[in-house]
């Protein structure tokens, strides 16, 4: 056929590194694994039986496209009696916190917006922002991965419009500050933009207080979900809380595209709200020290406080990329800091795994450095 069929938008993104990582890590045997981004704990068993009860009750139909009202109305009041001060206005449950995202910076991005990104990100903020004709740019948050507010404000011009934030972060494991927060806010009230909090990790949290952007309005798009911390990633539900004025226009965007995020999930999340995981985030802390503690004299490490990740630099200006692709011919699974980045000088590594299989990893990676 001489027609070009594919679309032009979708040479604006490439496949994922994390997917070419994946199909790498296919070809070789009993590879250690620690570049997926997924908890390594099995879904607990209340989650289990409330979903197996949701099927054999017959909720497998459709729900209402925002989500089951129930659901809505347990996440709205939640996080009202959290934040009375900036009681959220509107919810919707999504098709995971990937599905929230996409479905509100299609409501957002005009052709050759601006949006601000932090650097390091996570992969989705710019190429979606790139798929829907709108421009990334990039706030610098290295070497220590803080919020400056001289960094921000130096790439804002005219054409910017939304901030991105994203704590806990993937891939450095930062929890930001409610200081660093509040620069955030001020140069969002300062400058006109409007806000997108990515708090999925909200429950990963080690050594400090998670802070909510709820801390400062309600005026903005707050992302969380349950594939993190009730372990169950391919169930693909999230929400969103935020505005009247956009979250109605995913609703009626969502109609055209997800129709509503898994019914059986939905049940089981309802059931389970408030369920207690102290004990995994506990052994996540655990994990974090032993592969922290092991590499820490090797390579430059902020030490993260949340998520299950962390995000070494190598020395002596080796290429993250070279670095990853003698890890993978050793057998080791990790993901190259460009994959994240506009630098590749760093690499990540997800501790979601045994402390056998973190020691075993550290000793590959100390034994590379080495050579």
């Amino acid at each position: 056929m001489k027609k070009n069929l594919i679309s032009e938008k979708i040479k604006y993104i490439d496949s994922s590194g994390i997917r070419k990582v994946f199909e790498l890590g296919a070809k070789l045997k009993n590879p250690i694994n620690l570049s997926i981004g997924q908890p390594d704990f099995d879904t607990p068993e209340k989650i289990k039986e409330s979903a197996i009860e949701a099927i054999k009750l017959g909720y497998n139909k459709y729900t209402l496209t925002q989500g089951l009202p129930e659901l809505c109305e347990l996440l709205k009041e939640k996080y009202s009696k959290k934040y009375p001060e900036n009681k959220p206005e509107s919810v919707i449950v999504t098709s995971g916190v990937s599905g929230g995202l996409f479905l509100a910076l299609i409501s957002l991005i005009n052709p050759n917006d601006e949006i601000l990104i932090p650097d390091p990100y996570f992969v989705m903020y710019k190429h979606l922002t790139n798929l829907l004709g709108g421009k990334a740019v990039f706030y610098n948050t290295y070497p220590d991965f803080k919020i400056k507010k001289n960094e921000i404000e130096k790439v804002i011009t005219e054409k910017t419009k939304i901030i991105i934030v994203n704590s806990p972060n993937n891939p450095t494991g930062r929890v930001y500050s409610k200081e660093e927060l509040k620069i955030i806010y001020d140069i969002s009230k300062k400058y006109d933009l409007f806000v997108i909090s990515d708090e999925i990790y909200e429950d990963f949290v080690y050594d400090c207080n998670f802070t909510s952007f709820l801390e400062f309005t309600n005026n903005a798009l707050i992302l969380k979900g349950f594939s993190k911390n009730f372990s169950i990633p391919g169930w693909r539900i999230g929400f969103a809380l935020g505005p009247n004025w956009l979250i109605s226009e995913m609703i009626k965007l969502q109609q055209y595209s997800f129709v509503c995020a898994t019914s059986i999930a939905q049940y089981a999340v309802l059931k389970n709200l408030n369920l207690d995981i102290k004990n995994y985030i506990n052994e996540y802390k655990i994990k974090r020290d032993t592969i922290y503690n092991s590499l820490k004299d090797y390579f430059e490490i902020v030490k993260p406080e949340g998520a299950f990740y962390m995000f070494p630099k190598i020395p002596n200006g080796i290429s993250a990329t070279s670095f990853v692709q003698k890890a993978i011919e050793n057998n080791l699974l990790i993901i190259p800091g460009n994959v994240f980045s506009e630098q590749d000088t760093n690499f990540r590594i997800s501790f979601a795994n045994s402390i056998e299989n973190l020691k075993k990893g550290a000793e590959i990676l100390k034994n590379l450095l080495k050579k």
